[in-house]
């Protein structure tokens, strides 16, 4: 902790009035300040005190009672004169309230919580079109709120996060996550479409439905958030399309690369069975490649995953091409081919919304503190809900940095 002392002297009339301000600083203790100023004579007491607590400044002037009791053989000093003090030493005080205002130190943005972040951003409900405050959405619910702060329709980001969320929704239910908000960047015609394609319900597409689809067409909520913004975010001149090149090759964007060579090499030890269900999903809708599954006529399930017959790798959690096979079925057949309907407008790439990133945030509804946060690194790089749900399962209580 940093300490930082300044002591001022000042002199009232003929009598030594001392006023000594410190102030520390650094992690802002609760109480800051202290002035204490102090009139000794043989008439009596007079005593200023000056105080800040956590920046919302407060003074206090008290004067002692003693000074009925003067000794008139020391001093010429009038009750008039005493009261003409007083009102000095209060206007001293006053003037110093603003000097000693510390602004928040940047240690204490940082340690912000989610719910901080997020109070006064509003997004908009699909389904009753009106305004709604994520802060207080959040806190809302009966157990545990989730809420996805989704990309533009037509990323691959957002299109993960809407067939993850698709499978793991019964998971999570289970786990007492009842308050569930999806947040796209977009108007809220393409955020239908979006999860329309996908097979996720929503209160703006299904009756009953658990998920509460909302749209924030220049990513202002996910800004407050603190997602990623990309390469350039503050580069008015750069073509954002350009932006968006660079961070596919880790600019702005680390994650980026790690997350597609993951989805060709495959992973021996980590499963991710929502791809199984989302190509699954792609094929019954006739997305393009539409042969890595055979799946059931009748009831459209699985009944064979071709990934699994590959030698010696067909046993892994996740099968090398897998996860990028899905990625082209959701490039070719959602991102190009629905590009009008999806695509960002005007006003959305100009305030950014084509290389900003996303982010999830669980909370326990009842204590307010977080369970899961995350923000995404690079394209491609969602958050893990199997992490989620072990982080829900071990640590409900704790939360996270």
């Amino acid at each position: 902790r940093l300490l930082i002392s300044v002591i001022a002297a000042f002199c009232v009339s003929s009598h030594s009035h001392c006023f000594a301000f410190t102030i520390h600083g650094g992690s802002l203790a609760r109480k800051q300040s202290l002035m204490a100023g102090r009139r000794h004579s043989s008439e009596g007491k007079l005593f200023i005190s000056y105080e800040s607590e956590e920046g919302d400044d407060k003074q206090m002037l008290e004067t002692s009672e003693s000074m009925t009791e003067r000794n008139q053989s020391s001093s010429g000093d009038t009750e008039e004169q005493l009261e003409n003090e007083s009102s000095q030493v209060q206007l001293l005080a006053t003037e110093e309230q603003v000097v000693t205002k510390v602004p928040p130190t940047s240690t204490q943005l940082l340690k912000q919580s989610s719910l901080d972040k997020l109070s006064g951003s509003k997004v908009l409900s699909v389904k009753t079109n009106e305004m709604v405050e994520l802060s207080s959405f959040l806190k809302s619910g009966n157990d545990k709120s989730m809420l996805i702060l989704g990309t533009y329709a037509a990323d691959f980001n957002a299109i993960e996060y809407v067939q993850r969320l698709r499978f793991y929704l019964p998971e999570l239910l289970a786990k007492g996550v009842n308050k569930i908000g999806l947040v796209l960047n977009c108007e809220a015609q393409a955020a239908k479409r979006l999860v329309d394609m996908l097979d996720l319900e929503t209160d703006a597409t299904s009756d009953n439905a658990v998920i509460e689809l909302f749209v924030d067409p220049t990513g202002e909520a996910g800004r407050a958030f603190g997602v990623g913004r990309g390469w350039k975010p503050d580069d008015e001149e750069t073509s954002p399309y350009l932006k968006l090149f660079g961070m596919l090759f880790g600019l702005g964007a680390w994650a980026t690369l790690p997350a597609v060579i993951g989805g060709y090499i495959g992973n021996p030890f980590y499963g991710q069975p929502w791809i199984e269900d989302a190509i699954a999903v792609g094929q019954r809708k006739g997305r393009w490649p539409d042969n890595a599954l055979e799946l059931d006529d009748e009831s459209g399930q699985v009944k064979v995953n071709k990934f699994k017959e590959l030698p010696y790798v067909g046993g892994w959690e996740r099968r090398p091409l897998e996860l990028a096979t899905l990625r082209l079925q959701n490039m070719v057949d959602i991102s190009i081919t629905n590009w009008k309907d999806l695509a960002p407008s005007q006003e959305a790439l100009k305030a950014g919304v084509l290389t900003q990133l996303g982010g999830v945030v669980v909370i326990d509804c009842k204590s307010e503190k977080e369970i899961f946060r995350w923000r995404d690194p690079g394209i491609c790089a969602v958050a893990n809900f199997e992490d989620i749900l072990k982080e829900i399962s071990s640590r409900p209580d704790k939360r996270m940095r």
